[in-house]
């Protein structure tokens, strides 16, 4: 059972549901622009210090429609769901849009935007994927100066303090929910997974010093034990890059007798993994920020030496005490897909249980999930039943 304090996520939960509508809100109670971003890297603080709401994209509930004839099914559930809502009027409410990293399927979603809404600016800023060359850092600088000046195009100018400060109050958020993480991992506070996936996904979308409050709230009413009960059967969730699996997978993973100890999700400790530094130059920072957060959560989709998603993964157990591996793989989803034989191959060797899920838009058979999610369980169980104490 939960122990976050339930009232206090009601808000939350309305806007990770229905974003737009929080956007809308937002919009006419401060009569101040809302631009809207897409996964993974995009730095929000910019369009913070400039007055305005940035709000990251988010799959929506919506059967696709109209989106249909605009990308090939063989693109992945999120593309084609904001292909969709381009198409139907669900992101009218944003002045603008920008993409600071995108796979080619993502560039076909944005596409899709700028041909159904032509009126609506969209600016592209793909920061470099090889994070060890000499030319990447001076890059990404540009690339982060690049969408300073367009946020400043498109709403105001953004100052250095400015910036500065909306740095320190995403960092406050951040390390805030990076203490639920900490406790979860611990043992000492039962957060369920869609709960912990709540909390993330509505930073996203809500205006961060509103969702700050809220989480301290959260924490000073979190009941915490003094020792970690050791009964349970401990699993790590990983994968999903880009959007929020559905709750009702999560719901199922833990009613099958699992517990959801930490994660490697986008819409989870990926997201919240680094704090942008404080001092020095705010803009040069945000780019520290994106070099430093494919070594605090490797990315499959950056080249880099010093670290590697199945060594980071290894290590991520060894700290929860993990014992299982649920892998939630997008359907279509190219760099995971080419990754996770890689992946897999690392488990095996060190005798880690894993199941992968491949999800979409349009959902799964919940039974047929819950069939697969108990026998994991179950065959976790019984190998721990015949470990020597």
């Amino acid at each position: 059972m939960s122990e976050l304090h339930a009232p206090s996520l009601v808000a939350l939960r309305a806007a990770a549901d229905n974003p737009v509508s929080y956007a809308q809100s937002w919009k006419e109670a401060r009569d101040r622009p809302v631009i809207g971003s897409f996964p993974m890297n995009f730095p929000s603080e910019i369009v913070h210090a400039a007055g305005a709401l940035p709000v990251i994209i988010q799959e929506s509930k919506t059967p696709i429609t109209e989106g249909r004839s605009m990308l090939a099914e063989f693109y992945c559930g999120y593309t084609r769901s904001v292909a969709d809502q381009a198409a139907i009027g669900e992101l009218d409410v944003f002045d603008g849009f920008v993409a600071a990293d995108h796979c080619v399927q993502l560039l076909g979603a944005v596409d899709a935007i700028r041909y159904t809404r032509p009126e609506k600016p969209v600016h592209f800023a793909q920061f470099t994927s090889a994070m060890d060359d000499a030319w990447t850092k001076p890059r990404v600088d540009g690339r982060i100066g690049d969408l300073k000046i367009e946020i400043e195009r498109l709403v105001g100018r953004v100052s250095d303090a400015d910036l500065a400060h909306s740095i320190e109050l995403f960092n406050a958020n951040r390390q805030l929910l990076r203490r639920f993480y900490d406790l979860r991992r611990s043992g000492r506070a039962r957060i369920a997974a869609g709960e912990m996936q709540l909390l993330v996904k509505s930073s996203m979308v809500m205006d961060i010093e509103e969702h700050t409050a809220i989480l301290e709230t959260l924490l000073d009413n979190l009941v915490v034990r003094e020792q970690a009960p050791d009964d349970l059967v401990r699993l790590h969730l990983s994968g999903h890059f880009c959007h929020a699996p559905k709750p009702e997978i999560l719901d199922v993973i833990e009613e099958a007798g699992g517990l959801v100890v930490d994660d490697d999700l986008y819409t989870g400790f990926r997201y919240i993994s680094t704090d942008v530094p404080e001092t020095g130059d705010p803009t040069t920072a945000l780019s520290t920020w994106y070099m430093e957060r494919n070594i605090n959560a490797p990315c499959p989709t950056r080249v880099t030496s010093q670290v590697d998603w199945d060594t980071y993964l290894l290590d991520s157990l060894s700290e929860s005490r993990a014992v299982g591996v649920v892998v939630l793989m997008a359907k279509f989803c190219e760099p995971h897909m080419l990754y996770y034989p890689e992946l897999r191959k690392a488990l095996e060797e060190h005798d880690v249980p894993s199941l992968l899920i491949e999800t979409e838009h349009e959902g799964i058979p919940v039974e047929t999930l819950r069939t697969k999610m108990e026998t994991f369980i179950e065959r976790i169980r019984r190998r721990s039943a015949t470990v020597p104490a």
